[in-house]
Formats: structure tokens, C-alpha cells, sequence
């Protein structure tokens, strides 16, 4: 297939919502989104699958639109993965330089050495991230092959997930009919999605405060150095604001999304909003800074767990280019204001960029992971299903899956 002919599907499976993403490359070699598909998510909780026939449900309805919009049949997708069973550290590896000039043998070494670390059994991995390589004493090499010299290493990021979650994960999207053509950590795709170049060569922090998690990745030289899952994000808020107004849960994320304001300090009392009672009571009128008082303190409880998040990555002092916030609760007006305050550092609302097609239907902050799953696909693909595929996943139990990994060995060890 012809890279201009390539599809390329994006599923961001997420607490809230399934969003489905289809992409091409037209003929200029632009990235162009042709197909999009959201429907509500239900079978999930903080990024976890709790109830598989409620979760295929959602994902066939999700791929069933981006089909009718796309015009193609989707039978394969790029997975967003997240949740606080993620986990990632970092690692290094050092080969000998077989014939003294690095080849893509001796990386392809390196990082397979590097790779090979204990980790619980009930944990795998799901990216394994070059940082940076090594020739001889030679630092800050970001392309080592063709380089002269006798000993190669790499120093690497390595993130991992729960067996069982991930597991989860892929049997719901292949009993929904699809084959799982790579798992991509969230926030990782988000990056792609919102972050300029500059961005992410200064040094970054991208924080993707989704409905059941806030995800933290801290890029720099153009590849992520950090990650972790917080495991809170826009459903306490509506929670809070459903038992602090006394009104029901799909109301208080209405209401959160029309009225909702980050700092109760710059509110009057004059402005007014109408809110739905329970049990077939009369609406009331409240003031929007009431709602507001709701909204604060947990939005400033979620951005402190994100400060310590990005203390605990140990590269608060190197963001000159600070934090870019995305996902649906990075909507709430005011919320910069309130993470500049909170963060101490640079803030701005973070979109999907740098592609063609459906801009308009895409150009929001809730969309900027299943777009940075077909960026990742479309960039990184072939690498990745070769190098480090996050093998044995389903222990035999799936075909699909267990057909690439096969696949991605025999590459490996031939």
C-alpha cells in the first residue's frame, strides 16, 4: 500500500467517551483526519475496563460513526492506553559495536539490552523510549549509526502497564470485531497532538486531564523523559457539582461545560444560571459564582497532585516552554489562570495541530489523544511494531495480537 493510500485509526478509549479517528496522507504527504466517531463511554472507570460487554458496546458505536463518516471499513486501530496502573522508569543498556562502525544491528541490540529488566509478573511493557545514546564517551547522540567507536549504550524510558488492565483492554476492542495494531500511552499521543516543535525541544509538560484521570508526560529534546497517571480528573468535578447543587450527574456535566469558571475570585453574584432540581422539583437559580466555589477547590486538589507530579519527575527547573493543558475538563473557563497560580510555571490550552481534513471537527482539546494516536501511527508505525511491540500480551488468548507479536519477534531474533 502506497503511503499516500495508508489509513491509519486512532481509538482513545476513555472513562467518559470512545473516540474513533481516521486518517490519511493525501497527496501532498499531509496528515488529512477523514473520519471521526464519539459516543458515550460506559463499562470503564479511571481508565479501566469494569464491564467488557457495556465497553464493545461504546467502542462499536464510536467506530460504527467513523465509518459512516470515513467512507472506510475500520479493521484495525492504534489503542490509547492509560490509568494508574501505568507505570515507567528509566534504564540503560551497553553493547559492544561489532565491526567498530554503529550499525542498526548494534541499536537494535543496545535497546533490546537495555529492555531486558525485572519487573513484577503482573506488569508488561508497552514502550521502550531511546532518551539519548552513547559512543564511547561521547553523550547527547541522538543518531549513533554510522558513528565510529567500540562501545555503544543507550539510555532509555521504559513504560509498563497491568497485564490484567491491558488484557481488558484488548479483548473488549477485538470482541468489538477490530485487531489492536499498537498500544500507545495517552499522554504520549496527546503530545503529539498539542505540543509545537519548539515546545517540545525546550521542554515541556503536557498534562491531559481526561474524566476519570489526569495524565502528566514531561517532554524535552523532543522525546518524553517522564510519565505517570493521577488518578482524578473531571468526574469529581461534576460529582461535586452534582451533590453541591442537589441535581443529577448529566446535568452537572452540562452545566459544568456551559457556566463552569476556575476562580470564584473574579465572579459577581449578579450572574445567574438555572439548574435542574431531582425527584420533578422546580429548577432554582443560583449564582454562577456559587458553581464556581464547587469548581476551585478540586480543580486546585487535581493541579497540586500535578505539581507533584512534575516535582517527582525532577525537571520542574528545565520547562522553559511550561505546561500545556488538553482534554475535555481542560475546557472550564479561567482554568490557566488557576494552573499558572497553582503551577508556578507557564500555562496555556493545548488543541490538535498540524493536520488536514476535518480541522473543525477535531479542533478541540477532548480530541488531541485520538488524534496523536494516528500521528504516532503514521510517524512511528513500522518501528514500532518491529522493535518493541508490547509482547505476550494475551498469553495465546487472541489471534490478531497474538499473529503481530509473532511478527515482531521473528524481526527481532531472525
Amino acid at each position: 500500500m502506497s503511503k499516500s493510500n495508508e489509513m491509519f485509526v486512532g481509538l482513545d478509549i476513555g472513562t467518559s467517551k470512545i473516540c474513533a479517528v481516521v486518517a490519511e496522507f493525501n497527496d501532498e504527504g499531509t496528515l488529512e483526519i477523514v473520519g471521526l466517531g464519539k459516543h458515550p463511554s460506559k463499562g470503564l472507570n479511571k481508565g479501566s475496563v469494569v464491564n467488557i460487554d457495556q465497553t464493545v458496546e461504546s467502542i462499536c458505536a464510536a467506530v460504527e460513526e467513523a465509518e459512516f463518516i470515513s467512507g472506510f471499513q475500520i479493521k484495525h486501530a492504534n489503542i490509547g492506553i492509560s490509568g494508574p496502573h501505568i507505570k515507567s522508569l528509566d534504564t540503560n543498556g551497553i553493547v559492544a559495536i561489532k565491526n567498530k562502525i554503529v550499525s542498526k544491528e548494534d541499536v537494535q541490540r543496545v535497546i533490546e539490552q537495555a529492555r531486558a529488566i525485572t519487573m513484577p509478573t503482573d506488569h508488561q511493557i508497552i514502550h521502550v523510549l531511546p532518551q539519548e545514546y552513547v559512543v564511547d564517551e561521547q553523550e547527547s547522540i541522538t543518531e549513533p549509526v554510522g558513528m565510529a567507536g567500540v562501545r555503544l549504550e543507550c539510555k532509555v524510558h521504559i513504560v509498563t502497564g497491568s497485564v490484567p488492565s491491558i488484557q481488558n483492554i484488548v479483548r473488549s476492542v477485538e470482541r468489538a470485531g477490530l485487531m489492536v495494531e499498537r498500544l500507545v500511552l495517552q499522554p504520549l499521543a496527546s503530545s503529539l497532538a498539542a505540543l509545537s516543535e519548539d515546545e517540545r525541544d525546550l521542554g515541556v509538560a503536557v498534562v491531559d486531564i481526561g474524566s476519570g484521570t489526569s495524565d502528566v508526560a514531561v517532554i524535552s529534546s523532543g522525546v518524553m523523559r517522564y510519565a505517570q497517571v493521577i488518578p482524578v480528573g473531571g468526574s469529581h468535578i461534576t460529582r461535586d457539582i452534582a451533590i453541591g447543587l442537589r441535581t443529577p450527574d448529566y446535568q452537572a456535566e452540562r452545566i459544568k461545560k456551559e457556566h463552569g469558571y476556575a476562580l470564584a475570585s473574579r465572579l459577581t453574584g449578579q450572574q445567574n444560571i438555572e439548574v435542574p432540581s431531582v425527584g420533578g422539583r422546580e429548577p432554582r437559580i443560583l449564582s454562577r459564582q456559587i458553581l464556581a466555589e464547587i469548581i476551585q477547590p478540586r480543580l486546585e486538589e487535581i493541579l497540586t497532585y500535578i505539581r507533584r507530579s512534575i516535582q517527582k519527575s525532577g525537571m520542574e527547573d528545565l520547562l522553559p516552554a511550561g505546561v500545556v493543558l488538553t482534554g475535555g475538563a481542560s475546557i472550564i473557563d479561567g482554568i490557566e489562570d488557576l494552573a499558572e497560580t497553582v503551577l508556578q510555571l507557564p500555562v496555556r490550552r493545548g488543541s490538535p495541530s498540524g493536520i488536514g481534513g476535518l480541522v473543525d471537527m477535531v479542533n478541540q482539546p477532548l480530541y488531541s489523544t485520538a488524534v496523536g494516536l494516528v500521528m504516532y501511527a503514521s510517524e512511528n508505525g513500522e518501528k514500532e511494531q518491529k522493535n518493541w511491540f508490547p509482547n505476550g500480551l494475551m498469553n495465546g488468548n487472541s489471534g490478531g495480537i497474538t499473529l503481530k507479536i509473532k511478527d515482531a519477534l521473528n524481526s527481532i531474533f531472525k
